[in-house]
């Protein structure tokens, strides 16, 4: 609430500042609603839209050009985030727009005959890739894409270094096979480090770096290819599961989620973290003057060195609160943000990733770290956040790396993994 109204104060002063300079409009920022209409956007913390300074710049331009269309705007954390969406839901009071992922939009209130069709919206632009993501079975658009970007992993290269452990790392291109993890970890191990890294499971933060970790080391995969079925339960992830619960130095860790492990991770408490990516890089390096060690951005392990990381897509959606006007600005704001390309490439840059426009290029220029991950893009695997159950997996798989790691029997846990997670498909 705070958030909130320091976000309109800002506005109202820079509105009353405009005002005072007795500008008009110019030509092209003519409103095109005929009366007032109040709207609200809630946003995840996607890179810095969940910066309320930030945010507040680019609400003001749209307030500029669409002077009758207010909107206020609610920051979201991911600890709490879906617990308000679904409070607001239960009371009738959803936002009018949300900025986050297909898997959230599309598949879980989209698939729930919450969110409005944005068909109308021009997806001519954004790649065929991110437009598959978007797209629910019944061909609607309940997202509409802003930007995207492959999830990683990193390690503690000073220490790494200090272990002999670089060895076994292809330093030039971010990749290892996975034996070369196996012989990195042992080489920490005999170095004497005790705490190499964590299988987190406190809830389902950052799980797509659990997921990443243990699907690719024996060439596993979450669902089919089809996005109709959970696939744990198959002899590479349990053979995977097997290796880190033998690996010295690695604990499942039940009272962690990403954002933890990360935190540890930083302040040199672990050698690697699994969640990780170009935005939480430059939140804890470029950002953090009190960082001891080099960190260094690696993809992850796989049995040829060649990955398939974890994709993550975000855009805008719009629930459904049935009236047409609020409707039509919302849309108006996803037009504001998306048809200009300077507005749209200071959209994807507030993120700290990349376009999912085909003809929007190279926004990085000169940025070293934003280019060094984006190498990462072209081992982006299958987008699978959108197979049906989504949300009911995702509890899934914690509690599952929970059961494991208090050494329940990994065959039994990953099938009753996979037979929680296929029954939230429904028939």
């Amino acid at each position: 609430m705070k958030k909130t109204l320091a976000l309109l104060l800002t506005l109202v002063i820079a509105l009353g500042l405009a005002a005072c300079g007795g500008q008009k409009p110019a030509p092209d920022a003519i409103n095109d609603t005929p009366s007032p209409v109040n709207i609200t956007l809630w946003t995840y913390p996607v890179g810095n839209w969940g910066n309320a300074t930030t945010v507040a710049g680019v609400i003001a331009d749209f307030s500029r050009k669409y002077p009758n269309i207010n909107l206020s705007v609610d920051f979201l954390s991911y600890s709490d985030g879906d617990d308000k969406i679904e409070d607001a839901i239960a009371s009738k009071n959803t936002p009018d727009l949300v900025l986050e992922g297909p898997e959230r939009l599309s598949a879980n209130w989209g698939a729930r005959g919450l969110m409005v069709d944005l068909s109308d919206l021009p997806f001519d632009r954004v790649q065929d890739s991110v437009l598959s993501a978007c797209r629910s079975p019944e061909g609607a658009y309940y997202t509409y894409p802003i930007c995207m970007t492959a999830h990683c992993m990193a390690i503690n290269y000073d220490l790494f270094k200090a272990a002999g452990a670089l060895q076994y790392i292809d330093t030039e291109n971010h990749t290892w096979t996975t034996e070369g993890f196996i012989s990195a970890v042992q080489a920490l191990d005999a170095y004497g480090v005790s705490n190499i890294a964590a299988i987190y499971c406190g809830g389902q933060g950052g799980d797509q770096g659990t997921r990443a970790l243990i699907n690719n080391l024996y060439g596993g995969a979450f669902t089919t290819p089809e996005h109709d079925h959970y696939t744990v339960h198959t002899e590479p992830n349990i053979r995977a599961l097997t290796l880190l619960r033998s690996l010295p130095g690695f604990q499942f860790d039940a009272s962690m989620v990403g954002e933890n492990e990360v935190e540890q991770f930083c302040r040199g408490e672990l050698a690697m973290a699994f969640c990780w990516n170009a935005a939480i890089a430059i939140n804890h390096t470029v950002n953090n003057p009190d960082l001891q060690f080099k960190i260094f951005p690696m993809a992850f392990p796989s049995p040829s060195g060649t990955p398939q990381l974890v994709g993550g897509i975000w855009g805008f959606g719009i629930f459904d609160n049935g009236d047409p006007a609020k409707i039509d600005a919302a849309k108006t704001f996803i037009r504001f943000i998306t048809e200009n390309n300077a507005q749209y490439t200071r959209a994807v840059q507030i993120a700290n990733y990349w376009p999912v426009i085909r003809d929007i290029e190279n926004i990085y220029v000169n940025d070293t770290l934003m280019t060094e991950y984006g190498a990462f893009m072209p081992f982006m695997g299958d987008y699978y956040q959108v197979t049906p159950g989504w949300a009911q997996a995702r509890i899934a798989w914690w509690h599952m790396l929970q059961q494991i790691g208090t050494g329940t029997d990994i065959s039994t846990a990953t099938a009753d993994f996979d037979v929680t997670a296929n029954a939230a498909i429904g028939p």
